[in-house]
């Protein structure tokens, strides 16, 4: 039984574990995009030719997409930042609490 218990937890930990390695990549591959934007933009496979005229209205849309996608993660972003920065002046019940003013009249 000790081995299972053992093991189990292990495994627990290993999935725990595995979580916030996913998070840190994603922490450091936003600052690495963020620093450094990809050198690689998408470009039309080789030999396609021109768009042809019919498919335009697709392209269009999908352009119309990408900006309002880029749009919506800016304000996303700005408002995940405000949060994170509110967040961080709240005050732990852990930390002695700090007055809220001072009564100078006694």
């Amino acid at each position: 039984m000790t081995g299972d218990w053992n093991g189990a937890w292990t495994a627990a930990l290993d999935a725990l574990e595995a979580d916030v390695d996913r998070v840190e990549a994603l922490i450091a591959d936003d600052h690495r995009v963020r620093d450094l934007p990809p050198a690689d933009p998408w470009s039309p496979p080789e030999g396609l030719g021109p768009l042809p005229l019919d498919l335009r209205p697709r392209a269009d849309a999908i352009l119309s997409r990408q900006i309002a996608a880029t749009q919506a993660l800016a304000i996303a972003l700005v408002a995940n930042r405000r949060q994170a920065e509110a967040a961080s002046r709240i005050e732990a019940g852990d930390a002695p609490r700090r007055p809220a003013y001072l009564d100078c009249a006694v």
